[in-house]
């Protein structure tokens, strides 16, 4: 039987270490290596050949997750990385995917899922849990939105506000008049669909236009 080979890059001793004990209870599964952050990982991997799988953290020291994707991407690596974080962001989740993660599993995440994603992760396909996915599809759904809604003077006007600046103070700043920033600030408020600017500052920190 040719066993799925893993190697595991998390900077939390305890936990990588029972990730491990907790796959090679499965005969078709061998740990390779277990590391502490990226630059250990890159090192390990240039020492070990045939690594199918790599289950990684994002927040490690000296080299993060995401920047480890980055290097395994570049090198044409036949590696498959899984993505295991306690971060249920959609902002994480959508980066990671991008880089090239075959799946993002959160850390609570039961035994039998993960191997059953390792398994499937292993034939050469991605895996992303319904869970995982709705966060991932709502955060690209308010980027897109985020990105069109507002013109670009309007988005320049909307930095200002958050900023604290009056009417007058921005129209100064812009070379316009006062009444044309109050009809930018009526058209963002309309577009946004909220009353007043704290609502205001509120919604566009959620949908990250500040």
């Amino acid at each position: 039987m040719n066993k799925i080979k893993i190697i595991i890059a998390d900077d939390h001793e305890l936990f990588r270490n029972g990730l491990k004990e907790l796959l090679i209870k499965h005969k078709d599964i061998q740990v390779v290596d277990c590391v502490g952050d990226g630059k250990e990982f890159l090192e390990a991997i240039k020492n070990t050949e045939d690594i199918d799988i790599a289950l990684l953290d994002i927040t490690m020291p000296n080299m993060d997750g995401f920047e480890v994707l980055n290097r395994i991407k570049n090198l044409n690596s036949n590696i498959k990385p899984i993505i295991i974080s306690m971060h249920d962001d959609g902002i994480y989740i959508a980066k990671c995917a991008k880089n090239g993660a075959y799946s993002y599993l959160l850390k609570n995440t039961d035994q039998d899922e993960l191997i059953k994603v390792v398994r499937i992760v292993h034939k050469g396909k991605k895996y992303f849990s319904p869970k995982i996915s709705e966060k991932m599809i709502n955060y690209m759904s308010e980027q897109t939105i985020s990105q069109d809604i507002l013109s670009k003077k309007e988005t320049e006007v909307l930095e200002l506000i958050s900023m604290g600046l009056t009417n007058k103070e921005i129209a100064s700043k812009l070379f316009v008049s006062k009444r044309t920033i109050e009809t930018h600030r009526a058209n963002i408020l309309r577009k946004l669909e909220v009353k007043n600017t704290a609502e205001l500052i509120k919604k566009a920190t959620k949908i990250k236009l500040i």
